[in-house]
């Protein structure tokens, strides 16, 4: 096969195109949570040990966009302030497997069946990660730490009775959307889509079909990829869209989308650090029999109901015209450069204060 720079570019830009108007919808969301969550009642609700706090924690975090690196503060957070290692182990798996961001450019990329089932796998994983860790984990009793912090929109010092009008409270959500949410996964989201054009263009379908076609061995060689592997939810999803367009089984592909958000190797060694290398290997072990569990059972049901997995993938493209998605490409480009450029000011900004 001869190579052709543009030829390539365009498959990296129709992916980009199709999934750019989901990812500007899935961003609008996660900035309208981030406005009515609050932070203090989910914590209230998590720190009793139990099947009630590992629900609830599993529930809060599927639509949460926090990546796996980015949960770890937020579930150390959850931690010190006084939730239960079970329901804090249920937290670190939902919400960066699963994220209204992602599920959107599931939508656009995958398919309606991949699109639902994506939540509820990862809803079904950190429930079975956060009772294993409950019967088979050792939790530690200490002090609840309170932390009085500031709040997030404007920096007041003082929470108490403190209260914002609903404009403030729209433009912090937006902000928060469409600069540090943005920032934080711009790269990745890049990183994720090249990637994915570069499989659809070099890699040979005879190639996937032949190796990781069909089979649980398939499925084995995806959680020892996805595993180590540091990539967020939205940013895997057009590298699974690839591999199941070059013929790899639905299943297999989705271990990937699990196991690679969930876990990396900078997690890992958080997770033994601060809650026990006993809660890494349950992390771990609950990862990977869910994955390949769900792995199958997927690929059962495309079977039952006979859904030809390729042909499937990407059709929800299709339902906006062609200036639709270019316009919503560009705006998506400005948004992340202009997002890159605010987190990198803020962070000199923060860097010269702390000198002076």
């Amino acid at each position: 096969m001869s190579f052709s720079l543009l030829a390539l570019l365009k498959e990296i830009w129709h992916t980009f195109d199709d999934a750019a108007l989901y990812i500007l919808f899935g961003i609008a969301i996660a900035g309208i949570i981030q406005i009515f969550v609050d932070n203090e009642k989910i914590v209230k609700y998590l720190g009793k040990p139990g099947f009630s706090s590992v629900f609830l924690a599993a529930l809060f975090g599927v639509p949460l966009p926090l990546c796996s690196c980015g949960v770890i503060p937020t579930a150390m957070s959850l931690r010190k302030r006084g939730a239960s290692k079970g329901a804090v182990l249920s937290f670190m798996i939902s919400t960066p497997e699963s994220g209204v961001d992602s599920i959107a450019i599931s939508y656009a990329l995958l398919d309606p069946l991949m699109t639902v089932f994506r939540p509820l796998a990862a809803f079904v994983t950190a429930i079975v990660a956060g009772i294993s860790e409950n019967i088979f984990g050792k939790e530690k009793e200490g002090a609840e730490i309170k932390q009085e912090g500031h709040c997030e929109c404007c920096g007041e010092e003082n929470l108490k009775e403190h209260r914002h009008s609903f404009s403030q409270r729209i433009t912090y959500g937006m902000r928060y959307a469409f600069v540090d949410l943005l920032s934080d996964i711009a790269l990745w989201l890049t990183v994720g889509i090249i990637v994915g054009g570069i499989i659809s263009y070099f890699v040979p379908q005879r190639f996937i079909e032949n190796y990781l076609g069909s089979g649980w061995q398939s499925m084995i060689v995806m959680l020892i990829v996805g595993i180590p592997l540091y990539i967020c939810a939205s940013a895997s999803t057009p590298i699974a869209a690839a591999l199941i367009l070059k013929g790899m089984n639905p299943g297999a592909a989705f271990v990937f989308l699990l196991a690679g958000p969930a876990t990396n190797t900078a997690g890992i060694i958080t997770i033994a650090r601060f809650m026990g290398k006993r809660t890494v290997a349950i992390y771990l072990a609950s990862i990977s029999m869910c994955a390949v569990g769900l792995g199958l059972l997927l690929n059962w049901i495309y079977s039952v109901f006979d859904i030809n997995a390729n042909s499937a993938m990407g059709r929800a493209g299709d339902i906006f015209p062609h200036y639709i998605k270019m316009i919503s490409a560009m705006i998506l480009i400005g948004l992340m450069i202009n997002s890159v450029y605010q987190s990198k000011k803020h962070a000199l900004h923060s860097v010269s204060e702390k000198g002076e």
